[in-house]
């Protein structure tokens, strides 16, 4: 199993990433900044070579269980889809009240500015934590499904993972979601669902 840095080993490999917001700074508790999330993921998945198995958008951090085509690398990826949404989400800060835009902005400027970065603005922290994911493994595939899509039940904002429209639970229920997923091919889908209810009913019980 590769080591648990931010460095992604295994560059064709699945892993679990976490991309937070400088300063932890509440981004996605406005609609405009979480469909920027989606259509970028959407468009990464089509456009990109991402296949995402799983995913979970927070108020200021996203996770992700995803894998890059071969003829990709995850780490570029990662970066490349900071820098893009990176973009669309400064264009649209506008939306936001004036006193919080600018608050908002000083924060972006003031990580630039820390990290001695060339850009005026940082909106993404610069580590990912990549964990390596063997998709032959059942239970570390559920184990990581779980934590991911549990987030906002921790959090109590949903009392069924399953009812978070931010995230892949539904996927994994037999509803689609917002997302263009992929359920591991390695297992059967009806099997993989099933056991993955009874592990969200299991756990939500504790």
């Amino acid at each position: 199993m590769p080591p648990e840095n931010d460095s992604i080993v295994e560059l064709h490999a699945c892993h679990y990433l976490t991309f937070n917001i400088v300063e932890w700074i509440d981004i996605f508790i406005r609609p405009v900044f979480k469909q920027i999330i989606v259509e970028s993921l959407n468009h990464f998945i089509e456009k990109k070579g991402l296949t995402v198995y799983g995913w979970c958008l927070m108020t200021n951090h996203l996770h992700l269980m995803a894998q890059a085509k071969q003829e990709c690398s995850l780490s570029l990826l990662a970066n490349d889809f900071k820098k893009f949404t990176t973009k669309i989400i400064l264009e649209d800060i506008d939306a936001e009240p004036e006193v919080r835009r600018s608050w908002i902005m000083k924060k972006f400027e003031e990580a630039s500015t820390s990290l001695k970065l060339l850009d005026k603005f940082q909106v993404w922290q610069t580590q990912t934590n990549p964990v390596y994911i063997d998709l032959q493994n059942t239970d570390m595939i559920n184990e990581q499904l779980e934590y991911i899509h549990l987030n906002p039940v921790r959090d109590r904002i949903v009392t069924e993972a399953e009812d978070y429209l931010h995230s892949s639970a539904r996927d994994y229920i037999g509803i689609k979601g917002l997302v263009n997923i992929r359920i591991p091919e390695e297992k059967t889908e009806s099997d993989f669902i099933i056991r993955h209810i009874s592990s969200y009913k299991r756990l939500l019980k504790n």
